[in-house]
C-alpha cells in the first residue's frame, strides 16, 4: 500500500508541497487505498461461502485489511494537518465507496445511517453489549470487527463498573433519590434491582427518546423494581439551570449519565455538570463516565462508520472541564474499566 508520508517528504524536500498538491495527492493515495481495501473483502467475501474456511482465519482476515485502511485514514488525517474540512469530504468519500460492502454488517449500516434519528441510540449500544453479529457472510465478520475494537469492550466494562458503582453507593443509603441523565436503555439498573428494592430508592429516569423508555420500561417489568422508577420524556439539553433544575427534580443523592457527556461541547457541558452538582444532597455523588481518546483509534468510528458526535477528549481534557464546572479536586475521585478507555469521576458533594 502506497506510504503517505514518503510521497510527504519527497515532495517537501523537492519544494513541491503547496496546498493543491497535498490536497490532490493525498486523495489519489487514498482512493487506491480504498480500492484496495474493497477488493480485499471482496474476496474474503468469497471464502466466506466455503462452508470448511476457519471462521478465526477469517475475523483475522477483516481485521487485518481493515487495520491497514485504517492506518492510512490516520495518515491521510495527519497529511491534510487535521483540516476539517478536508477530512469530513474524504470520510463521505470513503463511505460511499465502500458502501456496497460495508452496508452488510448490521452495526457498520446501522452506526452510518442512524435510523432513530441521532447517534449513540440505544439499539446500536444494545448491539455491543450483547456481542452477537446479526449479520451474515462478510456482515458477520465486520460485526466481529466492531464488536471487538478497543472501545467496544471499553463501552461494555463501561456499563459494568457503572453498576457497581451505583450499587456501593444505593446500599449505604436509605430510600435514595436518583437521577439518570439520557438513560437509554437502563441496563444497568435490571442488574441493581434488588439493591433499588430493598434500599427503596426513588429513581428518576429521563430521556428524549420514546423507544428508548419503552424499551428501558419494558425490560424493567420483569424486576420488581418498576413501581420505585420513574420514567419521564425530557430534554437533557435544558439541564444547564439550575433553577429549572430544582423545579423539575428537586435535590437528589446520586445523579450519573452513562454516556451522554461525551456528546457535549465544553462550554455547555461545563454548565451542565456545575448545575448538577448544584442540585446534589450533602453527600451526593455525581458520577461521570468519560471516553478517553488517548487509549482507542477514533478512525473505526469516523470513517468505518459515521460516528463523530461524540467528542474526542483526554484526561487533560476532562480536568480543565471539572475545575471550570467549579467541582474542586478534593471533591473528585476517578478510576478506569478494566480496558483503560473508559474513565470515571464521581464528585462528591
Amino acid at each position: 500500500m502506497e506510504n503517505l508520508s514518503v510521497y510527504r517528504n519527497t515532495a517537501i524536500k523537492k519544494g513541491l508541497w503547496s496546498i493543491r498538491d497535498k490536497k490532490e495527492n493525498y486523495h489519489r493515495i487514498l482512493d487506491k487505498a480504498i480500492a484496495r481495501f474493497n477488493e480485499e473483502l471482496a474476496a474474503i467475501e468469497q471464502r466466506c461461502l466455503d462452508s470448511k474456511e476457519n471462521p478465526d482465519v477469517l475475523l483475522n482476515a477483516v481485521t487485518k485489511v481493515t487495520n491497514n485502511m485504517n492506518h492510512v485514514c490516520e495518515e491521510f488525517e495527519r497529511g491534510v494537518s487535521y483540516d476539517k474540512t478536508i477530512t469530513k469530504d474524504a470520510q463521505a468519500r470513503f463511505r460511499e465507496k465502500t458502501e456496497f460492502i460495508m452496508s452488510k454488517s448490521y452495526f457498520i449500516n446501522r452506526a452510518r445511517t442512524w435510523p432513530q434519528g441521532y447517534q449513540g441510540d440505544h439499539k446500536t449500544l444494545e448491539f455491543i453489549y450483547r456481542t452477537t453479529p446479526q449479520s451474515e457472510g462478510i456482515g458477520y465478520y465486520l460485526d466481529l470487527y466492531a464488536l471487538n475494537v478497543a472501545l467496544a469492550e471499553g463501552v461494555r466494562n463501561r456499563i459494568k463498573k457503572l453498576e457497581n458503582i451505583l450499587r456501593e453507593e444505593i446500599v449505604i443509603r436509605e430510600t435514595p433519590s436518583i437521577l439518570n441523565v439520557a438513560c437509554g436503555s437502563c441496563r444497568e439498573l435490571v442488574g441493581l434491582s434488588a439493591d433499588i428494592i430493598s434500599s427503596t430508592a426513588k429513581v428518576i429516569c429521563i430521556d428524549y427518546d420514546n423507544d428508548a423508555l419503552n424499551f428501558a420500561q419494558g425490560r424493567l417489568s420483569y424486576t420488581g423494581a418498576l413501581p420505585q422508577i420513574e420514567f419521564r420524556k425530557y430534554n437533557a439539553l435544558r439541564m444547564f439551570d439550575h433553577e429549572l433544575n430544582m423545579m423539575e427534580f428537586g435535590m437528589q443523592d446520586i445523579i450519573y449519565s452513562m454516556g451522554y457527556f461525551d456528546y457535549l461541547t465544553d462550554d455547555f457541558l461545563v454548565k451542565m455538570l456545575r448545575s448538577l452538582y448544584m442540585l446534589l444532597n450533602p453527600g451526593g455523588k455525581l458520577i461521570m463516565p468519560f471516553k478517553d481518546a488517548a487509549k482507542y483509534k477514533p478512525q473505526d468510528y469516523h470513517w468505518l462508520c459515521d460516528w463523530d458526535g461524540f467528542l474526542q477528549r483526554t484526561e487533560d481534557d476532562f480536568d480543565r472541564i471539572l475545575e471550570e464546572a467549579g467541582i474542586s479536586d478534593s471533591a473528585l475521585s476517578q478510576s478506569r474499566d478494566k480496558s483503560g478507555v473508559i474513565i470515571f469521576y464521581t464528585a462528591t458533594k
